[in-house]
Order: structure tokens, then C-alpha cells, then sequence
């Protein structure tokens, strides 16, 4: 099976969207560009039945990720959990897709028997931890995420070092939502490793309303931006070709 890139938007918000498209609609289209958009919810501690956070679910859902309501102590775990939860099930989507032209239509892993599938389970796990990874990490900085903007900050540090053992290469960025002139602002540039963010994270304020709409079509823009970046330089130098 070919090697590829796995590419993620890792959204991180505590509500409701107030402005803008639908978000779950802007999640969709972001997922027929290959882009898999994953939610986590942070509760308040003292919050029973959060009011809103069913779009969570739902923009999950649209996005072909995962997505989990959590509260901020928690919050470490979860992200990395999320983030590599999301590589399997886009793994074993495509796995399926595969085997849909060998087998033929309608046929997924959960039609062969337990030891092939057992085999293939292997081969996906193998892929997670081969294959090359980019996360667009897009936090909701809106008044009402103040308070756990702290927690986010651990659990990005703690994401870039389980990630950093894999085989396969990393790339992470990050950006908030509201900008200050944009729906999205630039927080920290693609880079192999998040051990640097703290440097960058005194420009993770909060304040304003929460577009999430808007901010994942912007966010599914970078990726193409960061290709067609990476193509202008190779066509400058003799012999390269993109793959």
C-alpha cells in the first residue's frame, strides 16, 4: 500500500458557533479535500448538560474524525488520544476502500474472518505509525475560553512529544480563532515539532465572539497554501518533482 500523509484539523473549543457558515458544512468540505476534522469539547467542571456542544458531534461527524467532550484536567490525554484515534479510523477507511477493489463493492474488513482482519489490523497500526502526519491544531480563543487556554498549552506540549516517537514524520501549526483582523490568526508556523510553542503561546489571548465556520474553511485552506509553497521552491531546483 502506498505511503501517504494523514492531515487533520484538531479543533479545540468549549461551545456553540455565533457567527458565520455552518460549521459542520465547512467540516464536510474540508473532508472531501482529505482533510479529517477532529473536535474536543472542553467542559466546565461545574457543567452537567452542556448547552451547544452537540455541534461538536456533529462537525466531527461532517469532518470523517472523532470527536470527545471532556473536562480541562483530563484535556492532556484526550488530544493525543483524539489525534491518534483519528490516524486508525482514516487508516482503516482506506484500508476498506482497497479492499472494496479487491474484493469488490460492498465488501469492508468486517467481512473477513478474525484472522485476516487480525492481519490488516496490524498492517493500519503499522501505517499509524509510518505514515506522515500534519495536524492543523485551530483553538477556539473566544471570552469564553479563558480560563482553560492554560490547560490547552500543557496539552499541545504533551501532544508533540507522544507524536515526535512515531516513525513517521510530524508537522504541526496552530491557529486561533477570532483573529484580530481575520477569522483565523497564525499562532505558530508548520514546523516538525511543537517543542518550540512556548515561546508563541503569550499570543494565545482570549476575547470576541467564535466563528467556527469560517475558521475551518480558512484553516483547510493552509494546507493547500503550505503545498503550493513547497512546489514553488521544488520548481527551482533541478530534478525535483512533486509527488
Amino acid at each position: 500500500m502506498k505511503k501517504g500523509t494523514l492531515k487533520q484539523i484538531l479543533l479545540i473549543t468549549d461551545g456553540c458557533s455565533n457567527k458565520g457558515e455552518d460549521p459542520a458544512a465547512t467540516a464536510a468540505l474540508a473532508n472531501q479535500q482529505g482533510i479529517t476534522v477532529n473536535v474536543i469539547g472542553i467542559l466546565d467542571d461545574q457543567t452537567e448538560q452542556p448547552e451547544g456542544l452537540q455541534e461538536v458531534e456533529e462537525i466531527a461527524l461532517s469532518g470523517g474524525g472523532v470527536s470527545q467532550l471532556v473536562y480541562k484536567q483530563v484535556l492532556s490525554q484526550t488530544v493525543q488520544a483524539v489525534t491518534k484515534q483519528a490516524m486508525t479510523q482514516t487508516l482503516q477507511g482506506f484500508v476498506n476502500k482497497e479492499l472494496q477493489q479487491i474484493l469488490g463493492s460492498g465488501q469492508s474488513m468486517e467481512d473477513l474472518a478474525p484472522e485476516k482482519r487480525g492481519e490488516i489490523m496490524e498492517v493500519v497500526e503499522d501505517m499509524g505509525e509510518t505514515c506522515d502526519l500534519e495536524v492543523l491544531v485551530l483553538i477556539d480563543t473566544s471570552a469564553s475560553m479563558h480560563d482553560k487556554l492554560p490547560t490547552v498549552k500543557e496539552a499541545l506540549i504533551d501532544l508533540s512529544i507522544s507524536l515526535n516517537s512515531r516513525i513517521g514524520r510530524n508537522r504541526f501549526c496552530i491557529y486561533s480563532f477570532p483573529g484580530k483582523k481575520k477569522d483565523i490568526q497564525k499562532v505558530f508556523d508548520w514546523s516538525p515539532q511543537l517543542d518550540a510553542i512556548s515561546t508563541v503561546f503569550p499570543k494565545l489571548t482570549s476575547g470576541g465572539i467564535t466563528p467556527t465556520g469560517p475558521a475551518i474553511r480558512e484553516a483547510m485552506y493552509q494546507f493547500g497554501r503550505k503545498s503550493l509553497r513547497r512546489r514553488f521552491r521544488n520548481g527551482n531546483e533541478p530534478g525535483v518533482e512533486e509527488a
